[in-house]
């Protein structure tokens, strides 16, 4: 190798446009660190949202799944959101086995079917689009009665919008239901307080979301009448934005109700039973393994089910390739091949990975095309930090000097060719919407970098550092009705930075692809540092 590699995502730090300071965490923070860096070092804009990450379009903003698979692969692949939106238009999602056997499970059984998923057109995990068009099939294809446990958003949206779209199903099941097909919302509750936990750093939440889905109970015993009396109540006592709401339950008289339940008076309308068929109509697949697993798993030791029911259980996608979560799908995901881990363990080159839990995944699991498994034990080295389970605006500095100590002792040890890291602290914190705290995150990672680059420069290294997405360089947006500035919680367009820092500073970048190349370009440009040459299915290097 010309060259041994040290890269950085610094997740969820952006670039706003100039001019353009009014909620930029990232510039209201201070960053000696990147500021003399990008003063010194070549460094340009990459794309990372929009079809230049295989999104449907420019308006999607970037995430770190598809955000990962960019870097870990160097190519562009129709991602989830693409993938389902062309499966329904050409409807081969209805013509699935998947489909057809939920379908017929349910009928077969006078079973419900239920729609577990996160309700926003945030098209980062789900979009509501495809929840209209996976309950319109239903009915047409003669399932009787349909019920959704609707995960607020307040992330990938306004933090507080989630109202607009509960209503907005209560008015869509509102012009379906008649004698033959019954719908309704059943359950729901913040993103971040049940069912999408990811990488099995908190399964309570999966067990409230259970709880309240499967059992028909939460933490207070409560039922509520409709999902906006619900909404605007826990609003009101919790003053909590929607990713933060806690679980609630529908609950009406069920003798009159045929809904197969022979109690009466008030109960929950539509708990998961024995005979009903269950979709999770999320298409991203980090907050979907988990609760998959507690549908399908046998052997669960995670938290206690209770009584777990007899249901067709099936994903939008194919969650995890490596160990088949879950079992059924209804798209299948994008084959990613030739990854940029297959073509360094080719050239028998050691790498190490390294992220705290919220990212470790996007490091490993999507870094290597969506497989929780390594391409090579002996080639690679994995190294999960594992989070505190705190709230992120509380403790932004995250385990940024954790993640640090273990790249810097992985650098001293010289034995390895390529070493990737994710500091989290900027989409983490930035997901909050509080912006003294995004600064915060941003001055720890800055403080990182301070530690790290002259370690790796000392050893030899060159350092790639670029983010995966922006979201701390935009955390103000304007209500439309009011006028008013309210917290934005979600990322933003904004391209990112990728910066070349070198032991001789002797590396040229093209700079006429900045703002023009994406996040896919990166792994070319690192196979070329290191003297090697690049798959020619890749996005090419931005090398001069």
């Amino acid at each position: 190798m010309d060259r041994k590699i040290v890269l950085i995502v610094m997740d969820g730090v952006g670039i706003s446009p100039e001019g353009k300071e009014a909620g930029d965490a990232v510039k209201a923070a201070q960053t000696p660190t990147l500021d003399d860096l990008r003063e010194h070092y070549p460094w340009i804009q990459l794309r990372a949202h929009g079809v230049a990450v295989g999104l449907p379009t420019d308006d999607d903003m970037g995430n770190s799944e598809v955000g990962h698979n960019a870097l870990g692969s160097g190519q562009i692949y129709a991602q989830g959101a693409k993938l389902v939106n062309q499966s329904i238009a050409d409807g081969s999602l209805f013509a699935s086995e998947t489909w057809r056997n939920a379908v017929d499970f349910a009928k077969a059984h006078d079973g419900a079917m239920h729609f577990i998923g996160l309700l926003s057109d945030g098209n980062v995990h789900s979009h509501i689009d495809h929840l209209y068009a996976l309950i319109r099939a239903a009915k047409a294809a003669g399932v009787s009665r349909v019920f959704v446990h609707a995960l607020l958003d307040g992330r990938d949206v306004p933090p507080t919008s989630g109202g607009t779209y509960l209503k907005a199903l209560d008015d869509f099941f509102a012009s379906l239901n008649d004698d033959t097909f019954t719908g309704a919302i059943a359950s729901g509750g913040g993103r971040m307080k049940i069912t999408m936990d990811r990488y099995k750093a908190d399964w309570e939440m999966v067990k409230r979301g259970w709880d309240a889905q499967v059992h028909g109970i939460t933490a207070d015993g409560r039922l509520f009448p409709d999902a906006m009396t619900a909404y605007e109540t826990l609003r009101a006592e919790t003053q909590e934005v929607d990713q933060n709401l806690p679980a609630f339950v529908i609950g009406k008289n069920l003798s009159r109700l045929d809904d197969g339940d022979e109690a009466s008076g008030i109960q929950p309308i539509g708990r998961i039973r024995d005979g009903d068929a269950v979709l999770f109509y999320n298409f991203r697949g980090d907050r979907a393994i988990e609760v998959s697993m507690a549908f399908e798993d046998d052997d669960f030791p995670y938290f206690d089910r209770g009584e777990r029911p007899d249901v067709f259980y099936a994903g939008m996608l194919e969650y995890d390739g490596d160990l088949h979560i879950p079992s059924h799908y209804l798209v299948n995901p994008p084959q990613i091949r030739n990854t940029l881990t297959e073509f360094l363990v080719s050239q028998g080159i050691n790498e190490f990975a390294c992220a705290e839990t919220q990212k470790f995944g996007h490091v490993t699991y999507f870094w290597n095309g969506n497989n929780s498994e390594k391409v090579s034990e002996e080639l690679e080295t994995w190294l999960e930090i594992p989070s505190d389970n705190v709230p992120f605006d509380q403790r932004p500095w995250m385990k940024s000097a954790e993640v640090t100590d273990a790249l810097i002792d992985a650098i001293r040890s010289g034995q390895y060719g390529f070493l990737r890291v994710n500091y989290a602290n900027g989409d983490m914190v930035g997901h909050t919407g509080v912006f003294r705290s995004a600064e915060v995150a941003i001055e720890s990672v800055d403080l990182a970098l301070s530690r790290v680059v002259p370690v790796a420069l000392e050893n030899g290294y060159t350092v790639l550092i670029m983010a995966d997405h922006g979201n701390s360089d935009d955390m103000i947006s304007v209500n439309k009705k009011t006028g008013a500035q309210e917290p934005k919680t979600s990322h933003s367009l904004n391209p990112v930075p990728f910066i070349v820092v070198s032991p001789e500073n002797d590396v040229a970048l093209d700079e006429s692809q900045s703002n023009v190349a994406g996040l896919a370009n990166v792994a070319a440009t690192a196979v070329a540092l290191m003297g090697l040459t690049p798959p020619a299915e890749w996005e090419p290097s931005v090398l001069a």
